[in-house]
């Protein structure tokens, strides 16, 4: 254990009955405190206890009346018991947490648990696909499973529940390449949402690096929560379906100055947080918990190498999506791209190797970071999701940001010699509306989180489609329905790397709450009888991504340029009379309408079965005005004839259904979408 600052760490075993045998560990080399303790075997409950000065205003909080979680821990086993125990300091005043607090926490602490490592892979092989053929589907393990009718009451809300044959092949029916989990590191419920009989569902609240979250496993909390992790992966890379983890490396769940004493702060506090450096009882907060865990020391960037590369090569993970990833990059006080972060993972011959997405944004000064971060990095397009959400819903001003957005965000990614898969294109996520509420409300309604409904952002680029709310009107629920399907149409037909929120498909509701982190109920939770509801809306759901699987150009490894392939440009833009756009035109304001030829002459593919195949020539119609209007089809240059794909006004249509030749006139309904292929 490393402790730069401790003067002594006991190991202590715990039995079932909860006594404790210490054990001092003997030896300390370059600060890290070990020992060699034979007989011990898998099952072994366990924890430290750290000694070291209690002095708040010097950044030390050490308290060995305090157990403490092993940072290193593989399995973690309990909840937190809220008592003041918990905590360094003694309850009440200003400052409280000056005071010293010698009641044993070891009652109400969770257990560090000695796990087995070996597993039986078997041919597990990781699915290794290529960024720019990926489709990442964000899910929870618990919310996913927790309502579906024919799993196992026992497996639902589990690793296991998602190893199901029921959710493997719903992920296969929607095509999706990649479930991106949020976070499964072992994490707490939070004393607030505990006193208001709440829980944080989401998990953004890390106490564990290293142990998948002991209450998604149906199968035991004493270490078998790794099997039973491992069999997940497994399963999922048996169908090609890739694992990626919602990391939260930025904080831990220990809150400020007065928050409780679980395990970084009681071990070494001055050494794993960073502090105000001018009165170092305080913490430098860029995440909005209370913490920030210090990127610049050696000890703690080993601690995050030595999780990540455990996670790849023990748990075979196939990637990471970074929350705040901003943080991780601040060296002193602002975002460095250069950071020694960026360095480690960088050369690092394991992690380096698997996909990298960064959330590039934290809430301190400077913390928007969307663009920034080097090769190698993927992002969460947080501008995309806006502009494209502004697009539908009528906005000025957003033709030329919608053109860069749909191609792949070249301004944010180009110029750092990154590709068009740096961009994770996404319209909803977990932090947010669903797509059914995006439609559906106007303003957030987060009555039930107990906070006054202040909690959640102001969402001011939803469109309600006329009604706010439920409604049993055939022509609001007919309009709703179409604006889901043109954010689905626009996100799968762009550069990029379309991510999809669990539910979505199926037209999952919230019912107006767009901050549901601590609502673990039915609010929250996947209603699967959707899927019977809105098979229109998961069969085109389908369409879209099979359509982007089949079809090179809409998922390009390289930038369009605007050069000739076979005498015609790789992309061209169209007015709705079908001619090309100029610049005068890309900056109407109110225009909200436009066509997009994507060439795909020359773009070789490879289909499931390893043929190579060539790529078919797209046009697209987008049209963000109420009103129907009438697109000219361009000339004969750029196609003779052209069949219809898909139209979001009428998603029952068959493929190829229906043609037009160069120069038609074809009516897009208002608030629509067209593809059309050149036949």
């Amino acid at each position: 254990m490393f402790s730069e600052h401790a003067t002594g760490v006991d190991l202590c075993l715990l039995d079932e009955d909860g006594q404790e045998t210490r054990v001092r560990l003997p030896e300390t080399t370059a600060h890290c405190w070990h020992g060699c303790l034979p007989g011990v075997g898998a099952g072994q409950r366990y924890g430290f206890r750290v000694h070291g000065p209690y002095e708040p205003a010097a950044g030390h909080r050490f308290n060995p009346d305090k157990l403490l979680i092993d940072p290193y821990a593989r399995a973690i086993e309990g909840a937190v018991d809220w008592r003041e125990a918990v905590y360094g300091y003694r309850f009440g005043g200003d400052d409280a947490d000056l005071s010293y607090n010698d009641s044993d926490s070891a009652p109400f602490m969770p257990r560090s648990v000695v796990v087995e490592s070996s597993f039986d892979w078997g041919d597990d092989r990781r699915p290794d696909t290529p960024w720019h053929e990926t489709s990442v589907y964000e899910a929870h393990v618990r919310g996913l499973t927790m309502r579906h009718p024919t799993i196992p009451p026992e497996l639902r809300g589990t690793y296991a529940g998602l190893a199901t044959d029921e959710v493997i092949e719903h992920l296969g029916l929607v095509g999706v390449t990649a479930i991106e989990l949020m976070p499964v590191h072992q994490f707490v419920h939070d004393h607030r949402l505990v006193r208001q009989g709440l829980r944080n569902y989401w998990g953004y609240n890390t106490i564990g690096f290293f142990a998948p979250h002991d209450e998604y496993s149906s199968s035991g909390r004493a270490g078998q929560q790794v099997d039973e992790f491992k069999a997940m992966v497994r399963a999922m890379h048996a169908a090609g379906i890739e694992v990626i983890l919602d990391v939260v490396y930025n904080h831990t769940a220990e809150g400020n100055h007065l928050g409780p004493t679980l395990s970084f702060k009681g071990i070494d506090n001055d050494a794993y947080y960073r502090l105000v450096e001018d009165d170092r009882r305080f913490y430098q907060d860029y995440t909005g918990t209370g913490n920030s865990l210090y990127m610049r020391p050696p000890s703690v960037l080993q601690l995050l190498m030595d999780s990540l590369r455990y996670w790849v090569t023990e748990m075979h993970v196939d990637g990471f999506r970074f929350d705040l990833a901003a943080t991780l990059a601040r060296e002193l006080h602002d975002v460095d791209r250069l950071s020694t972060f960026f360095d480690v993972i960088h050369q690092d011959p394991v992690v380096s190797q698997v996909k990298l997405i960064a959330e590039p944004w934290d809430v301190g000064d400077g913390g928007y970071q969307v663009g920034n971060f080097p090769v190698l990095w993927s992002e969460w397009n947080g501008q995309y999701r806006d502009c494209v959400r502004d697009f539908w819903r009528g906005a000025d001003e957003q033709l030329r940001e919608f053109g860069n957005r749909f191609t792949g965000s070249s301004d944010l990614y180009q110029d750092d010699g990154r590709r068009p898969y740096a961009s994770i294109n996404f319209v909803t996520c977990h932090d947010g509306f669903t797509l059914a509420d995006l439609v559906s409300y106007n303003d957030k309604h987060n009555e039930a989180n107990g906070e006054g409904n202040r909690d959640g952002a102001d969402d001011n680029r939803s469109w309600n489609c006329g009604v706010e709310g439920p409604t049993d009107d055939p022509d609001v629920l007919a309009r709703r329905a179409r604006q889901q399907r043109n954010l689905l149409a626009t996100l799968f037909l762009s550069q990029g790397v379309p991510m999809l929120l669990h539910g979505d498909e199926m037209g999952r509701t919230q019912l107006g709450n767009n901050n549901a982190y601590c609502q673990d109920n039915e609010l929250s939770w996947v209603d699967w009888s959707l899927r019977d509801d809105n098979l229109t809306l998961l069969g085109f759901t389908r369409r879209l991504v099979q359509l982007r699987r089949s079809q090179p150009v809409l998922r390009r490894r390289r930038w369009f340029v605007g050069r000739p392939i076979r005498g015609l440009s790789d992309i061209a833009w169209f007015t709705p009379g079908g001619v090309e756009m100029t610049d005068e035109e890309w900056e109407v304001g109110f225009a909200k309408s436009l066509a997009v030829f994507l060439n795909g002459d020359g773009i070789p593919s490879v289909d499931e079965r390893g043929h190579r195949v060539r790529g078919d020539s797209l046009l697209i119609l987008f049209n963000a005005h109420d009103d129907t209007l009438d697109f000219t089809m361009p000339d004969d240059r750029w196609g003779e004839r052209w069949s219809l794909l898909i139209d979001t006004a009428a998603p029952e249509l068959l493929d190829g259904d229906r043609e037009c030749k160069a120069g038609d006139d074809l009516a897009v309904t208002g608030r629509s979408v067209v593809v059309l292929e050149r036949a």
